[in-house]
């Protein structure tokens, strides 16, 4: 038996329970493959030979800044092709996503959205099991969380 897809809109709002970032708006983009997050800065350190990988989340000019200094030891690096056609090495968090009532574990791109309209892009990878997009559409699953 095939489970049911949920329907949701061309944007909508989703949650980072493990970020604690709770009812943001984001972008549903199926034309992009991953899934991005704007981070206001981000650094690495190296001791003892271990990496560790510094963020800030979200831009500090709007209301749902968190003032976090985010740390994990968790992550990898990877070369992106973002909305402007450049070639760009991003930061990548494996953490869980919940959307429309669903939580489903994403690969969270680090970058600069901040000439974005939204922060969250939610791209095809997380939608392709489980969701179906009507852009004619906005904000469908308010109602299922």
């Amino acid at each position: 038996m095939k489970k049911e897809k949920i329907i949701i809109g061309r944007n909508e709002i989703v949650s980072f329970p493990d970020l604690g970032i709770e009812g943001i708006a984001a972008k549903i983009d199926t034309g992009a493959y991953s899934t991005a997050i704007h981070a206001h800065k981000f650094w690495t350190t190296v001791e003892d030979e271990v990496e560790t990988l510094y963020f800030q989340l979200l831009d500090p000019t709007r209301q749902n800044f968190l003032n976090r200094i985010y740390k994990t030891q968790s992550f990898y690096r990877k070369k992106v092709r973002s909305s402007n056609g450049r070639l760009e090495e991003r930061f990548i968090i494996k953490t869980p996503l919940l959307l429309g009532g669903k939580i489903r574990t994403t690969y969270l791109g680090l970058t600069n959205r901040s000439k974005m309209k939204y922060s969250v892009l939610v791209g095809r990878k997380v939608l392709a099991n489980g969701f179906i997009v009507d852009v004619s559409k906005s904000n469908l699953t308010l109602s299922s969380k």
